[in-house]
């Protein structure tokens, strides 16, 4: 197997990739009413979609990675209840993410949002600003489609190896 270097992102690339994404959506044509982000990689670009579009935002917390850096996928793990400030889900889904690597975690969402809402769903559509070759899933919108499936450095992924202690020693708060 060959081997990919890492793809490092920067704050301003990845706001840009969003801002893609979101006009991309709009290019379609296709309407939705809302919005179901994937936390907590999906909570960034839910949140600005949300602006954009002006369409409530759900929140599903979903896990699949663990290990040292969170690179090892594990099985696939759903919250008991999703969040949201509607009193129920919208019929015409934007289903968000950062990324689509294996595929698992989208192509698993989509009948557990079916299974777990009251009201019809009419329509899912997926959106990720990454969709790598491995994918077992093709998002209905990207940004980037990555042939050599590398890792993804994301620009908040820092904060996971910064303590409390450090960051106001860093930041020097006064108190």
């Amino acid at each position: 197997m060959l081997f990919m270097p890492d793809l490092y992102v920067s704050w301003s690339d990845y706001h840009q990739k969003i801002e893609h994404l979101a006009a991309q959506i709009y290019q379609s044509g296709w309407e939705f009413n809302q919005i179901v982000c994937l936390a907590r990689g999906g909570l960034r670009i839910g949140d600005i979609i949300s602006r954009i579009y002006d369409q409530p935002l759900a929140i599903l917390a979903t896990s699949s990675y663990s290990g040292s850096g969170k690179q090892e996928r594990g099985n696939l793990t759903f919250s008991h209840h999703m969040t949201m400030t509607t009193e129920e889900l919208g019929s015409r889904i934007l289903l968000v993410d950062d990324l689509v690597d294996s595929g698992i975690t989208l192509q698993g969402t989509i009948p557990w949002l079916k299974e777990n809402n009251q009201s019809p769903i009419e329509e899912i559509r997926t959106a990720v600003v990454w969709y790598k070759a491995c994918s077992v899933i093709v998002p209905d919108y990207y940004v980037d489609y990555l042939a050599d499936n590398p890792w993804i450095h994301q620009p908040f992924e820092h904060y996971e190896h910064m303590k409390p202690a450090e960051l106001a020693a860093k930041v020097k708060v006064r108190s």
